[in-house]
């Protein structure tokens, strides 16, 4: 709610949020006086039987002293190891407090670390033959996300990318665009069916291996609570600050971080509070263009930018991706039109292929999206 105080303001949510919070907080606090009331109990138990044995044991003792049983030296190292004890025993109640925390958390933390893992890498990986060309193959793929395992997404889908080849993704929402971007970069094991990057299965390759060959530009795009070099160094770490900014002017957005007062050492905040929507993408872009991987994935990759912001960054990306396999979620004509070959999915399965023109000449669904969609 603090982070989206704007929308909680703008729909007057404050007075139920208020409510919430308090609620979850009386929670909080009855269980809070609950532990206290029990510790407590137990710290008095234990003082109390601390107390009395002590009390027991000196009359017990100055009896036997005064009967010449025993000596008053032993009755007093006798006292003295017994208060040690009786101390020891008072903190057993802390103690006890703290172990039955830790097993609270404890069992969370068993919980995730006996997870079943769904992706894994395999025992032996298959290396790539370096440099990895990016030629992309999607052959009888078909996916259904485990938690709906009777809702297949994706249809048999058959995709073929040449290297170097720019293909363009459209369709209505829901079509699978973002699930084969996820399962490319194994998120996800296909129902059935196998995707091929430069001749090789992906479910044989090692996980770090395999991503390692995609830069990926997301529709919201990510920011860490750190500075803009290291935000944009998250691409690849051990570039140095001269790559760095060589990146962030080829993805335009030198201009703005320059005019902060600790240009790139600033810190921008969680999630980038200190950034606009357009700004939080072209340092997405610059991420990617510093990774400088042979597959890109762009998720509408402009879609936040102005129409200044979004020529200066088309051209960028432009760059950015001669001579590397390139796949766009694209819902605008620009995008569109600079692909080679757009791919139109509905509902799962890929229903047409072609140019621009060509769909706009062949496909009725084709022309309703550049009409309501493409072009807005």
């Amino acid at each position: 709610s603090l982070h989206e105080i704007h929308t909680v303001q703008a729909y007057g949510h404050e007075a139920y949020d208020k409510q919430l919070f308090a609620g979850r907080i009386e929670q909080v606090m009855q269980t809070a006086k609950q532990r206290i009331f029990y510790r407590s109990l137990l710290i008095a138990a234990v003082m109390l039987l601390s107390i009395s044995a002590m009390v027991l044991i000196s009359w017990v003792g100055a009896h036997d002293v005064l009967a010449g049983k025993i000596s008053a030296g032993e009755l007093t190292a006798f006292m003295f190891y017994a208060v040690m004890v009786a101390g020891s025993a008072a903190t057993i109640s802390e103690v006890i407090g703290d172990i039955q925390r830790a097993a609270g958390a404890t069992e969370r933390l068993i919980e995730l670390a006996t997870a079943p893992v769904d992706i894994y890498s395999p025992e032996i990986p298959v290396t790539f033959d370096a440099p990895v060309q990016g030629r992309l193959a999607v052959r009888e793929l078909s996916f259904a996300y485990p938690l709906a395992a009777d809702k297949t997404v994706l249809h048999d889908l058959n995709i073929e990318l040449k290297p170097g080849e720019r293909i363009a993704l459209v369709g209505p929402s829901g079509a699978g665009k973002t699930t084969l971007f996820q399962l490319l970069q194994r998120f996800y094991q296909p129902t059935s069916g196998q995707i091929l990057l430069d001749g090789i299965d992906i479910s044989s390759v090692g996980l770090a291996e395999l991503r390692a060959q995609f830069a990926l530009v997301p529709q919201e795009s990510v920011i860490f609570a750190t500075s803009v070099l290291e935000n944009v160094r998250y691409g690849r770490p051990d570039a140095t600050e001269h790559e760095v900014i060589a990146a962030c002017v080829a993805a335009r957005a030198d201009s703005f971080i320059r005019e902060f007062s600790d240009g790139y050492a600033t810190q921008l905040g969680e999630r980038g509070v200190r950034l606009s929507g357009g700004q939080k993408q072209r340092i997405a872009i610059a991420r990617a263009i510093l990774a400088d991987r042979p597959v890109l994935l762009l998720d509408e990759a402009t879609s936040a930018l102005d129409a200044i912001s979004e020529q200066q960054v088309q051209q960028a990306l432009d760059n950015l991706m001669q001579g590397k396999t390139t796949l766009i979620i694209a819902h605008r004509l620009a995008t569109v039109i600079n692909a080679d070959r757009i791919l139109l999915l509905e509902q799962g399965r890929l229903i047409a292929s072609g140019t621009h023109q060509q769909l706009l000449q062949t496909s009725p669904l084709y022309q309703q999206l550049a009409q309501l969609q493409l072009l807005s």
